[in-house]
């Protein structure tokens, strides 16, 4: 019977033949998530033999692997800020950038019951995380709007799993702020999609596995993102903040449209990888 050294050496070597990165670690990875188990725990058992029923669902898991399915949908879970969050194909896979963008949101210092838009929620990573550890200081309102019904779909799940009864976050099916009414905001935070259509040969097999409305802003990229700075001033409280993340080499065309439709202190943020990425901006009180 096969060992469970055997079988990572096996599926890592299957992995790095059809040329997925870190195939190593996506095969304990998988391991783990079959055994059950943290992926440190195999390390202290790979003269444990496997079953059968094992070895076939590790098998199953490895070829879709090998074919370009996310790591992250045949998981089935996300870690993002110290909650684990449900993914799959109705939404995003959340980026390790979208992380960076709640963290430092959470450095802030945001009014007690807060009210906060997650526009483009995709899975409710940011909205979500936002209000599970904003509750410990002073709570905060958060609502989660996406053209996506799908996403929705998603996103209500993990609130459902995440957020304790007492903190309710409302689900909003739309087109921007088209179903938003004359709602206003302490916070609009967005993660909409920027990437150009020009792009699509460009993208990694696991990012074509995306939604596409998730992925592309029009001919340019830039198209949603316009039609989202036109709008946000008339759905922010005064001294409201909107935050964005966005693509390579976007930052100056969309801080100069920010400050054309009269937000001020408009402000760019590298990620760390050290790429532009994040525009802040606030509406005058």
């Amino acid at each position: 019977m096969a060992t469970l050294l055997d079988t990572l050496k096996k599926g890592a070597e299957y992995l790095q033949r059809h040329e997925v990165d870190e195939a190593r670690l996506n095969m304990e990875l998988l391991i783990a998530h079959v055994l059950k188990v943290g992926r440190m725990q195999l390390y202290l058992d790979f003269d444990r033999p496997l079953t059968e029923p094992q070895i076939t669902s590790l098998r199953e898991l490895t070829v879709r692997r090998g074919k370009g399915e996310p790591l992250q949908h045949l998981l089935g879970t996300v870690e993002f800020c110290d909650l684990e969050f449900l993914t799959d194909s109705r939404a995003l896979v959340p980026r390790p950038e979208t992380e960076e963008l709640t963290h430092y949101l959470l450095s802030l210092i945001w009014p007690d019951r807060a009210a906060i838009l997650d526009l483009g929620c995709g899975s409710g990573v940011i909205g979500i995380a936002l209000a599970h550890h904003l509750a410990a200081r002073g709570g905060a309102r958060v609502t989660l709007a996406d053209l996506s019904s799908d996403a929705l779909s998603l996103a209500s799940e993990n609130a459902a799993r995440l957020l304790p009864a007492a903190i309710a976050v409302e689900t909003i099916k739309s087109d921007l702020f088209s179903s938003l009414g004359d709602a206003r905001y302490d916070l609009i935070v967005a993660n909409l999609p920027y990437i150009p259509r020009s792009a699509e040969t460009a993208l990694s097999r696991e990012v074509l596995r995306d939604p596409p409305v998730a992925l592309y802003g029009g001919e340019t990229g830039l198209e949603v993102m316009e039609q989202f700075l036109a709008a946000a001033p008339d759905h922010l409280l005064p001294g409201g903040k909107i935050a964005m993340e966005f693509g390579i080499d976007q930052g100056a065309e969309l801080a100069r449209l920010a400050e054309d439709h009269g937000l001020s202190g408009v402000t760019l943020r590298n990620d760390l990888s050290g790429i532009e990425r994040f525009l802040f901006a606030t509406k005058t009180p």
